[in-house]
């Protein structure tokens, strides 16, 4: 197939995309609640110090920490769980903990999310640019849960609760905060939590479809409110698993914030599928918005 030829099939493929006269829209259910911000790696800048913004780039930069075969080279989860199985989990997890080490400064974005009660904030990459977002604000009315590994566990747990002050709490805490800012595969703070490897989302995707590594305060917030899709990608089957796992049982009125000329046709599909409105707008185009 010649390049012209891949290029009319994902144009072929998109569902019918809205431009930036829904931002206004968009950014009025955001403070109403009506929408949960639901982030992505293509929130961060073009450049976060070092921090990589795609599964693809993160495997390569485990791949130049620890060196997997060229077969799996750019596969984020086969090289994870190489590394895990050749080197032990620490290692993975210090490897891990070693690339997103760098703070990533917030965003407009983060910071004009921070600043809304928005009941629920779903952040699905590893750095803390959220979290510090939230932090800055000096509010003390939220907190955070996480993905957590089963690889050792020696008891029943998918996911642990930090308060704003990154303490952990019992998950039952969250039900009074405001705001949880909800990290499903992980991240680098407060407690170097990740969710990387194939082992890692093994038992996760075999038990996601009956919602058990999903927290109940999650399920209950999202009941009623649709989702906006900002920064995130789903050209990955993982990915796709997880946003419309987490978007289970939801509100209506899902949309996405995309570039037209560089979705993929699997992704068309899936917003189609999903029933997700595709929005021609950026990141910053929404933190505007909200401003």
């Amino acid at each position: 197939m010649s390049a012209s030829q891949a290029a009319t099939d994902t144009i072929d493929a998109l569902p019918p995309v809205a431009g930036p006269e829904r931002l206004p829209g968009l950014a009025a259910d955001l403070r109403a609640g009506r929408l949960l911000p639901y982030l992505g790696p293509d929130v961060l800048p073009d450049d976060p110090a070092g921090v990589p913004r795609t599964p693809e780039a993160l495997a390569l930069a485990l791949h130049a920490r620890a060196a997997v075969s060229a077969r799996i080279r750019g596969n984020l989860w086969a090289t994870a769980q190489s590394i895990e199985g050749r080197k032990h989990r620490k290692t993975l997890t210090a490897l891990m903990a070693e690339i997103f080490r760098p703070p990533v400064a917030p965003t407009a974005l983060h910071r004009a999310l921070a600043v809304l009660p928005l009941p629920l904030i779903v952040d699905t990459w590893y750095d803390g640019a959220m979290r510090r977002a939230l932090v800055d604000t000096g509010r003390t009315d939220w907190g955070e849960i996480q993905g957590v590994t089963r690889a050792h566990a020696t008891r029943d747990i998918w996911w642990r609760a930090y308060a704003a002050d990154g303490a952990e709490v019992d998950p039952a805490v969250a039900d009074g905060w405001t705001t949880i800012l909800y990290k499903p595969h992980g991240g680098v703070v407060p407690a170097e939590n990740f969710l990387v490897s194939d082992s890692d989302y093994v038992e996760v995707l075999t038990e996601i479809d009956i919602q058990t590594p999903i927290p109940a305060p999650v399920q209950e917030r999202r009941a009623g409110r649709g989702f906006l899709f900002a920064g995130a990608r789903f050209h990955d089957q993982t990915l796709r698993i997880f946003a419309r796992q987490i978007s289970k049982r939801s509100g209506d009125g899902h949309a996405a914030l995309v570039d037209p000329a560089g979705l993929t046709r699997n992704e068309s599909r899936f917003l189609e599928s999903a029933a997700i409105a595709p929005v021609a707008a950026a990141p910053a185009d929404l933190a505007a918005a909200l401003g």
